[in-house]
């Protein structure tokens, strides 16, 4: 039987009173505060009085992770996925959410639908569909990042969010590691030209979005880990491969992992991994999301990327406790952390997320490629010409490795550093090109966001002002 911690039984207190006035509740919490552990214990209080529960993920490895948390809090359970054998007698269903939308015409409803990283649950998506087809349900969704990895909201599914503590909260409770965090020293600026005293902003901004990631993996894992557990994370399947099989020439035990690859052995891998058998487990997406992986001692991040939400869905893999762990090792080699912060920073999230789903053309234009047969330039969605039919060939995505060292990051440094410059951008054309100083994909969008909180909280400096004159 598992025992919740006090603010795992707040929180559930707190989801259970925003379902008094809302249907549809998101429950924000960082990666490994036992977000599992709370909606599995809601679900068997919810059924234990005779409702029906849907609890819905998205991949194999969360189905076996849900059944094993329902097990240990007694609570009988059925499973609509692939490959199980499905018993609808049990008020509690765990559902991969790809086999339910094929079979809930035949299945009785729910009243409660469970959403696990439900930063995927929009109208136009599988879960939305789940969603709206049991749309007389209450809905909760759990996740830690509320937002699309695009920036979008989540709005237009949920209608209210409860929030969790912190992730520098729950290090300080002891429920998550602290960690170590080692980066790329700076973005190279000496070859960069001025003008009006600062960066060309095209030239710096080409540079910050550079994908290329700095050092060499093997070299900083030996010094800084040393042949403790770690998830290397890639941009592609292939890459991750070819990361695997580098940790193996030096020595390592190293395999990637995929989701393709067939269930048993991924299960096995992920066991062999726990039990310290692997040094080194490369991935592309497998691992980012809700996956488990018991013993991890460090993060190796090798994809840049300009999601937030991915950023942190990978370091925060790295900061759940385990045995012989006194802290977490993060080696960014891609520079996220300098992009958008240390793991533990207060971020504010709202349902509307940080950038629109609105796209202008100034901003979102989309890149293009050329027909090799007829040379027509279209969209780079595009599986094939739209004139010729001519097929476009699947491109893996890479990365260059670069010469260069990674440093500790301190992280009162870097986070006045990173407040020090969003004060001094005053205006919004100032915060605009900061945004692409730091190499953010819509620096508009973030500008905009920003500038609009800060005239929220002057307002709100404003009012509680006159509230104080007029009690005087």
């Amino acid at each position: 039987m598992i025992e919740l911690r006090d603010y795992q039984q707040e929180l559930i207190a707190r989801i259970r009173a925003a379902f008094h006035a809302h249907r549809r509740v998101l429950l924000v919490s960082p990666t490994g505060s036992g977000k599992t552990v709370m909606f599995s214990y809601l679900g068997g209080r919810v059924s234990s009085r005779g409702k029906r529960v849907a609890i819905i993920v998205h991949r194999d490895e969360l189905v076996d992770q849900v059944c094993r948390t329902l097990h240990l809090f007694g609570v009988p359970f059925g499973i609509i996925a692939g490959g199980y054998m499905a018993d609808p007698r049990p008020a509690v269903q765990v559902a991969s959410v790809f086999t339910l939308v094929r079979r809930m015409e035949r299945l009785a409803g729910f009243d409660l639908l469970i959403v696990d990283e439900a930063h995927h649950a929009i109208g136009r998506s599988t879960w939305g569909a789940v969603i709206e087809h049991y749309r007389d349900a209450y809905v909760l969704g759990v996740t830690a990042t509320p937002e699309r990895l695009s920036g979008e909201g989540l709005g237009e599914t949920f209608e209210t969010m409860v929030l969790g503590p912190t992730t520098r909260e729950l290090i300080e409770r002891g429920a998550l590691s602290p960690y170590r965090l080692f980066a790329p020293s700076t973005i190279r600026t000496d070859d960069l030209h001025t003008k009006l005293g600062d960066f060309v902003k095209g030239e710096l901004a080409a540079r910050a979005d550079d994908p290329k990631i700095t050092g060499d993996a093997v070299a900083h894992y030996r010094r800084h880990l040393q042949g403790a557990p770690a998830v290397a994370f890639c941009v592609s399947v292939e890459h991750a491969q070819h990361v695997a099989e580098r940790f193996k020439a030096a020595g390592y035990t190293a395999t990637s992992i995929d989701g393709k690859m067939d269930k048993a052995l991924r299960r096995q891998i992920v066991r062999d991994f726990a039990a310290g058998r692997i040094n080194v487990l490369t991935s592309c997406d497998l691992i980012s999301e809700g996956f488990d992986c018991p013993g991890m001692h460090g993060a190796i991040l090798l994809r840049p990327t300009q999601s937030l939400a991915l950023y942190l869905q990978q370091v925060g893999r790295a900061l759940r406790p385990c045995e012989r762990k006194d802290d977490a090792v993060v080696l960014d080699h891609a520079g996220n952390a300098l992009r958008h912060g240390l793991p533990d920073d207060e971020r504010t999230w709202t349902l509307e997320g940080r950038r629109s789903k609105k796209k202008s053309a100034d901003v979102y234009d989309p890149p293009v490629k050329i027909c090799r047969k007829c040379f027509l330039t279209v969209t780079a969605r595009a599986a094939k010409c739209p004139h010729c039919g001519h097929p476009f060939p699947v491109e893996g995505r890479q990365v260059e490795e670069v010469d260069g060292e990674l440093v500790e990051v301190d992280p009162k440094v870097l986070r006045a550093q990173r407040k020090r410059e969003e004060r001094n951008a005053q205006t919004y054309e100032e915060l605009v090109a900061l945004g692409y100083a730091r190499g953010y994909r819509y620096p508009e969008k973030w500008a905009t966001y920003v500038f609009e909180g800060r005239k929220a909280a002057r307002e709100r400096y404003r009012i509680a002002r006159h509230e104080r004159r007029a009690t005087v």
